[in-house]
């Protein structure tokens, strides 16, 4: 679950992270006025949408009085806001309104997990305020990354060497490790599978705030924390990613224009391959799951068909569990209520494959036999 970066500092104020003074989340302008007025007059107010780069995009402005928060809040609430991270745009609902923070210097820091260590990563570097990709690109000698140990947690040396190894000031290094303890505290408390601060600011001589804040829970641990329910609103996700989670589907959105369905996590990996490999684009992931019956492969294909962006589908069926005929059923049954105009091409192999194909015979689907005959022949009839 991503939040919000007013919902992450909330959180992180709590469990004794700095972060700058609030006047709140709003979404009318008027309120954007009472804020500012209660922060003094000068506030920051910054858009409330899921991607970085706001800043460059005009997402984050300056404003010097509650009239001029107000005016400015009016113009920026209902922009569609378009970054490098989200080309397609995302509707601005909400500023947060913040005390402008006069900043000296800017650090980076995050923890991850590391799937092949099967550790979560301290990363760290004292060039924040910046990608910390394009950091690690042009100057890779001033990123540290430390991999924590479960048992025993992030130690305090271990802090230190990153500082030591990344270049980190030395009369930063005491309040530095005592903000990045905090940090990772609150991490592991709140079962988050990302926490970046960039940047981390350095104010009035070594003081430290987050000044901007990235923060992922695990979703399989949600359950630990029912206080985070609230946090979660549809307008914050994709409309179809929330729809798919409403439904219990596994379900990515790409930047593509192929539509792709297939079983197994794995399966749909590969059919994704092949499809760029064909010339395409996947326009989603969407994993069916075992045993899928007809009523789940239509509500999938349905799901897929939200994305105005699709030209073609390609369903990619290996029946293990799975049976064949039941897939076909399904499409069918999905498509029997569309005005189809969309080319859709289905590879079954596996359980009852034969059967299934029979059903398919007279419809207007198009059969493939193989994975890659599928990807080819879909690519081809979405760029006509």
């Amino acid at each position: 679950m991503k939040l919000h970066e007013y919902q992450a500092k909330e959180l992180l104020a709590k469990l004794g992270v700095p972060v700058p003074r609030s006047g709140g989340a709003v979404d009318d302008p008027c309120h954007a006025f009472e804020a500012a007025l209660s922060l003094g007059g000068k506030a920051v107010l910054k858009a409330q949408v899921h991607t970085g780069g706001r800043g460059k995009a005009g997402g984050i402005r300056l404003v010097a009085s509650p009239e001029e928060a107000e005016k400015t809040a009016a113009a920026m609430l209902g922009m569609v806001l378009r970054t490098h991270q989200a080309p397609q745009g995302l509707r601005v609902d909400r500023l947060l309104v913040e005390e402008p923070i006069s900043v000296e210097s800017e650090l980076y820091v995050a923890f991850v997990p590391d799937r092949s260590s099967q550790k979560h990563i301290l990363i760290l570097s004292p060039m924040g305020g910046m990608d910390i990709e394009t950091v690690a690109e042009e100057h890779p000698e001033a990123v540290a990354r430390e991999a924590i140990e479960p048992g025993l947690g992030l130690r305090p040396f271990q802090i230190r060497r990153a500082c030591y190894r990344s270049g980190v000031p030395r009369e930063l290094v005491g309040a530095l490790a005592q903000a990045v303890q905090r940090l990772y505290d609150a991490y592991i408390a709140l079962d988050a599978d990302l926490l970046e601060i960039n940047p981390l600011a350095v104010v009035s001589g070594s003081s430290l705030v987050a000044a901007d804040t990235k923060l992922t829970i695990d979703d399989n641990a949600l359950y630990r924390h029912p206080e985070l329910a609230s946090y979660r609103t549809a307008a914050a996700e994709d409309p179809i990613e929330a729809e798919a989670q409403r439904r219990g589907i596994q379900y990515v959105r790409l930047d593509g224009h192929i539509g792709v369905m297939g079983n197994g996590a794995g399966l749909v990996m590969a059919t994704l391959d092949e499809v760029a490999r064909a010339g395409g684009r996947a326009a989603n992931f969407l994993d069916v799951g075992g045993g899928a019956k007809a009523e789940v492969v239509r509500s999938c294909l349905q799901l897929v068909m939200m994305n105005n962006a699709v030209r073609g589908v390609l369903i990619n069926i290996f029946g293990g569990i799975t049976r064949c005929d039941e897939v076909a059923r399904g499409v069918l049954e999905a498509i029997s209520g569309m005005s189809l105009s969309t080319p859709i091409v289905v590879r079954l192999a596996g359980t009852r494959a034969a059967d299934g194909a029979r059903i398919l015979a007279d419809s207007p689907l198009i059969p493939a036999s193989t994975m890659q005959e599928a990807a080819a022949r879909i690519v081809a009839l979405a760029a006509q």
